[in-house]
């Protein structure tokens, strides 16, 4: 049975934050780390993000509300009736809570009928993820329709009460680069998608042709870390293995952290993939008309241009359609924001082709998916 993506939907908590105002909402832990932070802004090339903290680092939002707001958008512009909805999957980095799962928390703030849900937790990829299962529910009549969604509250974790007092902060105040990055890249947001096992009647749905995601875990360590701190052997000791709460906090176990160096490890190693799917004719690189690329920084792209371009496989750059630079990296959000996006930029017609593409560095996924553009059911 085929899938279609039928409507889209977003949430970004208040006003958009210039760089010059970032400071404002996940504060300064010393001068030297703020000058830092601008090199790191000058190669993402982030203008402006939303953040779910208020200037006093408080908060009335969690990353479960914004992503049921996000699908609020989502059903304000959908023809179904949402108590005809049976499966919602959700995807995040981190969940308000341990337990229970996002998803139940998305559920039960939604509003909706008893329905069939699943949890997806990783990081970028864990949208594509979402994306698949639900797919699959719909393509296998498990159920007419899903939601799926991407949420994201990181700036929680970036407050200076979070590294003050711990053994990340140097002795010139300055933290490691593989926390000082994320601090400066990483912000707030929901996105949503609804699957259904026919084309909207009226406007545009997207048809679903493929999805593929590859976790390549047995090559690499883990390059984007929560909820652990790394011993002097290099490996990573999770927070539950320290005697105390405290302990594990003190050694910072609580920050989030990305090995920069093992991320530009990974490129080869998902261009790689992409060949791949190349090679045995699911992407034909020339007949793309969107590529909608998830990437972290103005950087990345430099060099996953450069790679793609020698290997012979570069879509023109031309067709690149993102929106980092005005809503920031947005995580498990970010590939749905695009696609709203994308969807309400006016630049679609019947018959085109789009192509996205996930990078994950949590432990190395790479993740893609084929649609095709439908208008007025045809």
């Amino acid at each position: 049975m085929e899938v279609f993506i039928n409507a889209s939907g977003q949430f970004l908590p208040g006003e958009p934050v210039p760089n010059e105002q970032m400071t404002d909402y996940i504060g300064t832990i010393s001068p030297d780390a703020d000058r830092r932070g601008k090199q790191t802004l000058r190669n993402n090339g982030i203008r402006q993000r939303h953040y779910a903290i208020n200037a006093d680092g408080s908060t009335d939002l969690t990353v479960a509300e914004m992503a049921a707001r996000a699908l609020g958008s989502v059903l304000d512009c959908a023809e179904t009736d949402p108590r005809s909805i049976g499966f919602l999957a959700s995807a995040t980095t981190q969940n308000d809570f341990m337990v229970p799962g996002m998803a139940s928390q998305v559920h039960a703030a939604m509003g909706l009928p008893p329905m069939e849900i699943a949890n997806m937790q990783s990081v970028c990829a864990s949208s594509m993820m979402a994306l698949k299962a639900a797919a699959l529910q719909v393509a296998q009549a498990e159920h007419d329709a899903a939601l799926v969604c991407g949420a994201e509250f990181s700036s929680r974790y970036f407050r200076p009460g979070h590294y003050l007092g711990t053994d990340a902060v140097a002795a010139d105040g300055t933290l490691p680069g593989d926390a000082d990055f994320l601090r400066w890249t990483l912000s707030d947001g929901a996105a949503g998608l609804l699957l259904e096992n026919r084309p909207r009647e009226r406007g545009l749905s997207l048809k679903i042709d493929w999805i593929t995601l590859t976790s390549f875990a047995d090559r690499f360590a883990p390059c984007m870390t929560g909820g652990a701190a790394q011993q002097d052997d290099g490996s990573l000791k999770p927070w539950s293995h320290f005697t105390s709460a405290e302990a594990a906090a003190r050694a910072g176990a609580f920050q989030l952290r990305q090995d920069i160096d093992a991320l530009y490890r990974m490129l080869p190693v998902w261009l790689g993939e992409f060949m791949r799917l190349v090679d045995t004719g699911r992407i034909d690189p020339l007949s793309v008309d969107w590529f909608c690329c998830h990437y972290s920084a103005r950087s990345l792209r430099k060099e996953m241009t450069r790679l793609a371009t020698r290997a012979g496989c570069m879509i023109p750059e031309e067709r690149w359609f993102t929106n980092l630079y005005e809503k920031g990296n947005v995580g498990a959000a970010s590939i749905f924001l695009i696609l709203d996006d994308l969807l309400r930029s006016g630049n679609l017609s019947a018959g085109q082709k789009i192509l996205l593409a996930v990078p994950e560095s949590g432990q190395s996924i790479m993740a893609h998916a084929g649609l095709t553009v439908m208008e007025n059911g045809e």
